[in-house]
């Protein structure tokens, strides 16, 4: 697809144009609005296609539970073997779209890998997840990001003293999600891994609270993200934290999401593998 497409469709889904603006410059790009009417279903996530690990995969006990945080309720999908053991635990944050079926895949992946994962519904506080994904991003652009942060972050000990949890705590996040991972490893001294995927990095005089081991990915053709690499990285080299930073090259943001046209299998098989060996390195290698 036209690389202009993608990036359109990109500053588009993280609010920096319309709808309506969206659409016009669509149109122009491809020739006509019913050509960027016929292209749109195509940009959009087919969730079709989310069940990587089935949601009634006979390995796994999925639960519905929910955590305080200063007296609000957050909602998560916990996900575990049902074998009866002690876990390292994960906390899965979403995309800018809520709590989707990909999201929930994502956590029966890591759950299938041996760890306690709890894919948080930051969408709580507004009535939870909806259906209709343009709803969700509008939903996720009202909250206050701060406030969602240290509600991510009273995740950590709810995990951390889950009777199923071995007391070891990390997080993965994805584009919105990951920007909260950098934020969360800001707020909790007691989180021990952190991988963002596409995140948006913290401030620089942030960067000496965080305590966990960091593990960043970064799509090689997403300038809005990576133009907040050097200054991270500086900071974190300054701060003599434990970090990696990998950047994918010819991919776009999103390159983890298998339901989204900016997939890609290659590089998201390659992160996977890096992000799963790194949990096991930072949490303990969870039972088999």
């Amino acid at each position: 697809m036209d690389q202009r497409i993608i990036d359109l469709y990109d500053s588009f889904t993280h609010g920096g144009i319309s709808r309506r603006e969206f659409l016009d410059r669509l149109a122009e790009i491809a020739g006509s609005s019913a050509a960027a009417l016929a292209l749109l279903p195509l940009l959009q996530n087919d969730y079709a296609r989310a069940a990587t690990v089935a949601p009634d995969d006979a390995r796994l006990a999925i639960d519905t539970v929910s955590y305080d945080a200063a007296g609000t309720k957050i909602s998560g999908y916990l996900v575990r073997l049902k074998a009866q053991s002690k876990r390292p635990a994960v906390i899965v944050i979403h995309e800018n779209r809520g709590l989707n079926p990909h999201i929930k895949d994502i956590a029966r992946r890591i759950a299938i890998e041996g760890f306690l994962a709890l894919a948080v519904d930051m969408l709580s506080p507004l009535g939870g997840t909806p259906s209709d994904e343009d709803k969700g991003r509008e939903m996720i652009g009202s909250l206050n990001a701060d406030e969602t942060a240290h509600r991510i972050a009273a995740a950590v000990p709810f995990l951390a003293h889950h009777p199923e949890s071995t007391g070891k705590v990390g997080a993965v996040g994805f584009c919105w999600g990951g920007g909260m991972v950098n934020r969360l490893a800001v707020l909790s001294p007691d989180l021990k891994a952190a991988v963002a995927y596409y995140g948006v990095q913290p401030p620089a005089a942030q960067v000496p609270k965080i305590q966990a081991a960091l593990l960043l990915h970064y799509a090689g053709l997403d300038q809005r993200v990576n133009a907040g690499i050097a200054a991270y990285e500086q900071a974190l080299k300054a701060a003599h934290k434990h970090f990696t930073i990998y950047i994918y090259p010819n991919v776009n943001h999103a390159f983890n999401n298998d339901t989204s046209s900016r997939y890609d299998k290659a590089a998201a098989a390659l992160a996977w593998s890096r992000t799963i060996a790194f949990l096991k390195e930072e949490l303990g290698a969870p039972p088999t």
